[in-house]
């Protein structure tokens, strides 16, 4: 009988409540998940150690040495937790390497007109909000990221609101669900985990019902 009385490996989701920063500018359409990860790195099954091939492709150069020009090699971004890109972000293959080397760089926020629906979900399972907001105001925010260090854009998960660096605010939707996982932390497993006592007690009953199982 399966058991889940002994965690996975893997560390808890951090809650996600509040975050303030600076944000990358990537103004670019239809960026898939191999442009994000590329296939050569989807190797391993561990959740760290991918920031580094984050956009491989772009912020390196044929011979392997840094691109200079690509936003996250440059100084103002390179400890950047949001990122600022065009519609359709996360299309592509389902590989959820991606929001794991998203976030294993740091970026914990994604804002876009609009995301491939796959890479959506998994970045609410691995603690990354992404936020759909209109084309407009996509443009004010890609301007301020633009701006580098000078510019910190804020996001409130639990009012739903974003920050601009001149003062101007702007709302959010989100599942409630999904902002009640984000807020607590709660990934598949954990969420599983909150009914381990319930569980646990299923099976002991089940062995005395019928040991053979």
């Amino acid at each position: 009988m399966f058991s889940i009385r002994k965690p996975l490996p893997s560390a808890p989701m951090e809650p996600f409540k509040t975050l303030s920063g600076v944000a990358a500018p990537l103004p670019m359409i239809n960026v898939d998940t191999d442009m994000i990860i590329p296939k050569q790195f989807l190797k391993t099954i561990k959740r760290t150690g991918l920031g580094s091939a984050l956009f491989h492709e772009m912020r390196t150069k044929p011979d392997g040495s840094e691109n200079p020009d690509f936003m996250l090699n440059k100084p103002a971004y390179k400890n950047a937790k949001m990122l600022v890109t065009g519609a359709n972000f996360g299309c592509g293959s389902s590989r959820e390497h991606a929001p794991w080397a998203l976030l294993d760089f740091g970026i914990r926020v994604v804002f876009a007109p609009s995301f491939a629906d796959i890479f959506y979900n998994n970045c609410f399972k691995n603690g990354i909000l992404p936020v759909v907001l209109p084309q407009n105001i996509i443009d004010k925010l890609m301007d301020d990221a633009e701006r580098g260090s000078n510019a910190v854009i804020s996001v409130d998960l639990e009012k739903q609101e974003v920050r601009g660096p001149d003062g101007g605010c702007v709302t959010f939707e989100i599942d409630p669900y999904r902002k009640q996982c984000l807020l607590n932390g709660w990934d598949d497993i954990g969420l599983t985990l909150r009914h381990q006592k319930e569980i646990s007690d299923f099976e002991a009953a089940r062995k005395i019902q019928a040991p053979w199982l």
